[in-house]
């Protein structure tokens, strides 16, 4: 009889091992096929840098929270400031007043209901004026959680994780305010719903918008949308109410030109004698990053130089001081961007390629109405066939 009970709590024993066993192994396994496993990993690695730098306790996240987390930025690694941009005075100084200041003077801004936190702005302006810019240059200023969303992070093959996902960027917003929720080129996403959009796509723009300002948003939460766009007209009219604030990011003046040229040429090796207002002048229509690609060309001149000289055998130490001619020598031969795109599409639409192609596709267009009215036809004579 003791034999017997021996060998029943052996057998226990071995099949409690085992199981223990099996189900560390399925542990394992199912840790390694997890999809957002290095997502997770690298999300807390943000937020322990996160707690760091902001004096916070390590904040407890689910899985959706942990992807989104990988797209916090830490406002130390930004080398942006308003210091940084040329120009643009007027809409610095209202973007310190209105974002800014009420995420770091929070009293100021808690007496009464006119002075609550604006919950959106929206900057909008032709390509290469400097909206990121401006928008690295708050997340740096303001010192809070900068959310930089991206679109890709935010679908998913599975049904309903997109709109938990969205969720998920306001809940991490909550849990880290200050904060401010960045997204670039917001006419892909929050654009004008259509009948035509997919049922994806309309869940998360419904999604976002109800906790961005819906019924269950918290009035007094420290959490802000910025958006940014190229095309302001595409985007939908009840995202629009939700960005009371809009400033336009024209194409610089003259005054701009010149405060932007002496930004990028700050710390350069230049002649001291060029007259940034001359250049300026030449540089009519141009946009802040029209002039820093204009800066760049001119700053290969004096290195070319320099191979030309080595190669007649007249060795240099260094590159020359860029001049004023080396601008107007890149003037002569460069367009600004917008002018070289437009002249492209002008010369795509008159080439004989193009024309070609045309050709090409009218063939197949005569062939296909052709045999729809060819079936057409018979398909009309089918009744009048059978009839007696």
């Amino acid at each position: 009889m003791g034999g017997g009970e021996t060998r029943l709590v052996q057998e226990l024993l071995i099949y409690a091992a085992s199981a223990a066993l099996s189900c560390l192994v399925l542990f394992a396994g199912l840790r390694h096929l997890d999809p957002n496993r290095a997502a997770s990993k690298k999300a807390m690695e943000h937020k322990k840098e996160i707690a760091k730098r902001l004096g916070r306790p390590l904040i407890h996240t689910n899985s959706y929270e942990d992807v989104i987390a990988c797209d916090v930025i830490n406002p130390d690694h930004i080398d942006v400031e308003f210091d940084s941009i040329g120009g643009l005075e007027n809409v610095k100084q209202a973007l310190y007043e209105l974002v800014i200041l009420p995420l770091k003077r929070p009293d100021l801004f808690s007496h009464g209901k006119l002075l609550t936190p604006q919950k959106g702005v929206l900057l909008y302006g032709p390509p290469g004026t400097g909206k990121t810019m401006l928008a690295k240059a708050i997340a740096k200023e303001s010192a809070a959680v900068f959310i930089n969303v991206r679109i890709s992070n935010l679908m998913s093959k599975w049904f309903g994780d997109a709109q938990k996902l969205v969720a998920a960027v306001f809940s991490l917003a909550h849990k880290l305010q200050p904060a401010i929720i960045f997204i670039d080129e917001v006419d892909s996403f929050l654009g004008q719903r259509r009948n035509t959009d997919h049922e994806a796509m309309t869940n998360m723009k419904t999604e976002f918008m109800s906790l961005w300002d819906g019924f269950t948003t918290d009035p007094n939460a420290r959490v802000m949308v910025l958006a940014a766009t190229n095309r302001p007209s595409e985007l939908d009219e009840a995202i629009l109410r939700r960005l009371p604030q809009a400033f336009e990011i024209g194409i610089p003046d003259c005054s701009e030109r010149v405060k932007i040229l002496k930004v990028i040429l700050k710390g350069e090796t230049v002649e001291e004698d060029i007259d940034y207002e001359h250049v300026a002048r030449l540089c009519e229509g141009y946009t802040g990053s029209d002039l820093f690609e204009l800066c760049k060309q001119a700053a290969y001149l004096p290195v070319r130089d320099l191979l030309r000289d080595e190669k007649e055998g007249k060795p240099t130490r260094k590159p020359r001081p860029l001049s004023q001619s080396d601008f107007e020598r890149v003037l002569a031969t460069s367009k600004k961007t917008k002018v070289a795109a437009t002249e492209y599409s002008r010369f795509s639409s008159s080439s004989s390629w193009s024309k070609n192609r045309e050709d090409d596709y009218e063939v197949p267009v005569a062939l296909s109405e052709l045999s729809k009215l060819v079936l057409s036809h018979i398909m009309n004579l089918r009744p009048e066939a059978r009839d007696p």
